[in-house]
């Protein structure tokens, strides 16, 4: 107590003591949550020490904690090793924007996105991510990026051809820009695209090719091309993270079962009816094959005499043909065969023969859906 007087009044003063904030439950438990943290990371730390000198002291403590702990404790040398340095990108003016529309089924769309790949360099052009058919015969409403992975596609490839995921806006139809849309020939070499196509990117900057299978000759390219159109097949276009995964899940459980061959006839409805190709369908599935292919109008073969498309080899084989060439090259007749295709036109009528040959058929598609509900119980 302090006693101040100033003139009459006298003024008295007590010190209060200081308030005590009692701690709550709450930062209890926070502290000693991060004193755990603490001690468990320098007990770590001091095991990762232990490894590398091998004291007597560490070693039984290692060997203690690789019990209890579900992750080993050293860290994988490709973990620790940095991740290998982007390829320069190739410095060149481009002659303009080149849009991909493909169509097919996934191994045609994947042969043409390594095509105009391949048209993009020879050209000096910027390459549009391409976009996948969505009006085929299965429907597929899968974009680019949800089967393949962008940012992969476009590094691996950057000391090659100039990748963006999508157009200037200054090229969109919002801004009054028309762009010319047009199917390549088929079978062209690089003549064609040089004569015929980059001339055309001059008048219109950007261009979309609306049809991209089979637009590239196969033989009789330079080897710089050929190489480019392997490169990005096997290093390119590589799948999501996701259904690499998934993929390699599902390989495994059919590895469990033993040996297996995954047989894909290729002797769905639409490919016969594309084909023309009725060996051995009835009239009524024959008119049917024709039925279907007039449906198409991009189905640019309507009138094929199916005998002669035959003797060409451009009929694949059937299933009846298929059991003698397994039983010529030695299969055995108890090895597990997954049929990777759709539903076989024809259906188990077709396939009784080869069942015959091999009993232990089974449908890929049924086996795979099998194998995800596993997964995912």
């Amino acid at each position: 107590m302090e006693v101040r007087s100033e003139g009459s009044l006298q003024v008295r003063c007590d010190k209060l003591p200081a308030p005590v904030i009692p701690r709550t439950r709450l930062q209890v438990w926070f502290i000693r949550v991060c004193s755990s943290i603490l001690l468990w990371t320098c007990l770590v730390q001091l095991v990762a020490v232990g490894e590398l000198w091998h004291p007597r002291l560490l070693t039984g403590i290692s060997s203690h904690l690789s019990r209890i702990t579900p992750y080993p404790l050293h860290v994988e040398k490709a973990i620790l090793s940095p991740p290998p340095r982007p390829l320069p990108a190739r410095s060149y003016q481009s002659n303009g924007f080149l849009r991909v529309s493909c169509n097919g089924g996934l191994n045609q769309m994947r042969a043409a996105i390594c095509d105009m790949v391949t048209v993009a360099r020879f050209l000096n052009l910027t390459l549009v991510v391409p976009e996948l058919d969505k009006t085929s015969f299965w429907s597929d409403p899968s974009n680019f990026e949800d089967i393949f992975d962008v940012r992969h596609f476009i590094e691996s490839l950057r000391d090659e051809v100039r990748i963006v995921k999508r157009l200037p806006k200054r090229f969109s139809r919002k801004y009054g820009y028309k762009q010319l849309a047009m199917p390549p020939v088929s079978w062209s070499n690089e003549k064609y695209y040089s004569e015929q196509i980059l001339p055309l990117f001059s008048k219109y900057k950007v261009i979309q090719f609306n049809k991209t299978d089979t637009r590239l000759a196969n033989n009789g390219l330079p080897l710089d091309l050929q190489k480019l159109r392997c490169r990005v097949n096997f290093q390119a276009l590589k799948f999501t993270p996701q259904i690499e995964a998934l993929g390699h899940k599902l390989v495994h459980i059919l590895q469990e079962k033993g040996p297996f061959v995954a047989l894909h006839l290729r002797y769905e409805m639409d490919m016969l009816a594309f084909s023309g190709c009725t060996h051995g369908c009835t009239e009524e599935e024959a008119e049917e094959l024709k039925r279907m292919r007039y449906a198409y109008p991009w189905w640019r073969e309507k009138e094929i005499v199916s005998e002669e498309r035959r003797l060409q080899g451009l009929c694949p084989l059937t299933p009846e043909e298929v059991a003698l060439v397994m039983q010529a090259l030695g299969f055995d007749k108890g090895i597990q065969i997954y049929i990777a295709s759709g539903e076989i036109y024809g259906s188990e009528q077709r396939l009784a023969t080869l069942r015959a040959a091999f009993p232990k058929i089974v449908s890929l598609l049924i086996t795979l859906c099998l194998a995800l509900i596993l997964l995912f119980l």
